[in-house]
């Protein structure tokens, strides 16, 4: 038995959370209610964006890891990224978190400098 939280549950989760907190948070994409990917963007007032999605570990689990992280030079390269993830994975949710440190929000700390 799958002992996954639905993809809705945890986006509705991390939404609220962030909120809560005094952050903005919103879906970009919305994908396949109970088993899609999740990509989080992570922001501090719309700058500094980061993409974390879970990888495979040697251990067999899934853990959050930073994918991306923008360059203020060419940010196009950082939008091109989440619409050709969003092409190849239709069931991906793509959603931001826009407040500082916001990847403690999915159990990171530290790593947004």
């Amino acid at each position: 038995m799958d002992t996954r939280l639905p993809a809705h549950l945890e986006v509705s989760g991390l939404l609220r959370a962030v909120e809560a907190s005094g952050g903005f948070a919103m879906v970009l994409h919305k994908g396949e209610r109970e088993a899609g990917t999740i990509l989080v963007v992570c922001t501090e007032n719309g700058a500094n964006r980061c993409i974390f999605d879970r990888m495979p570990s040697p251990d067999g689990d899934r853990k959050w890891t930073q994918v991306k992280t923008e360059d203020i030079e060419n940010t196009s390269n950082f939008d091109e990224y989440l619409t050709r993830r969003q092409r190849q994975d239709p069931d991906l949710w793509i959603i931001e978190l826009d407040i500082p440190d916001g990847e403690r929000f999915i159990g990171l700390t530290g790593t947004n400098g």
